[in-house]
């Protein structure tokens, strides 16, 4: 396997702290193999799912990958917001985070669910003439997009729905969604419906289409000598993707 591989997908289980462009080096140093891309980003600090295809066949493939529904957990921090809606940020608000009992947070999710539109965050990789909005986010400059039609198909707690106050301001739920949604701003929205605003300190990515991060490889062992074997563990061949994306 390991001479005559020539294309394939890793599932990798990305840590919090590196970037999905680092990620993709260590699977391209391992595999020794230029040809490498991932479906879909995560940011920094978020873990989870990263779909890696090394080879052209498999890279061919990542649009494909991308299309198919993503599923989510993420915590989300009640009366704070920051600027990039994440802990990467700067705090641009504090407020008092009211007492929101169970009945009155299932009412404000509900909102969220199914076909919305959404505003993509400033800080963002979409481009404008040419560059990423971060680009100019991070000077200063906010370069606001149109809403885009994005799908919710599950928004719903994962904890035990106490009620929701100042003692208590963290908010965790389980996201289903179509591609292009971006979470950091779904935590937002749900911030400011609640009158108090809000940023995600947390967020994993469990599932793309049919691909899950149970099946991963830690992204730990990508620092090991034993990478290359690591991955070669748990390769899916391009017929096995093209079966997946069925």
């Amino acid at each position: 396997m390991d001479t005559e591989f020539e294309a394939g997908a890793f599932l990798v289980d990305k840590p919090k702290g590196s970037s999905s462009f680092y990620i993709v080096r260590k699977v391209r140093k391992a595999l020794g193999i230029k040809k490498v891309g991932h479906a879909g980003t995560l940011d920094p600090f978020a873990t989870g799912l990263l779909v890696i295809c090394a080879g052209r066949p498999a890279t061919k493939l990542i649009s494909q990958i991308m299309e198919g529904e993503k599923e989510y957990l993420a915590t989300v921090r009640l009366g704070i917001e920051t600027t990039t809606q994440d802990p990467e940020g700067e705090v641009t608000s504090v407020k008092s985070v009211p007492a929101l009992s169970a009945i009155t947070v299932e009412e404000c999710l509900e909102k969220f669910r199914g076909a919305i539109e959404q505003v993509p965050p400033i800080y963002s990789a979409l481009k404008h003439k040419g560059k990423p909005l971060y680009h100019y986010a991070r000077k200063g400059i906010a370069i606001e997009k149109p809403p885009r039609s994005i799908h919710i198909f599950t928004l719903e707690r994962t904890d035990e729905g106490q009620e929701l106050n100042d003692e208590s301001p963290y908010l965790t739920i389980k996201v289903v969604c179509s591609k292009g949604t971006y979470i950091r701003t779904l935590g937002a929205d749900i911030g400011k419906a609640l009158g108090c605003g809000a940023y995600l300190t947390d967020l994993r990515r469990t599932r793309s289409g049919q691909f899950h991060v149970r099946d991963s490889v830690a992204g730990k062992d990508l620092l090991e000598e034993e990478a290359r074997d690591k991955l070669f563990q748990k390769v899916l061949s391009v017929a096995d993707v093209r079966n997946l994306l069925q």
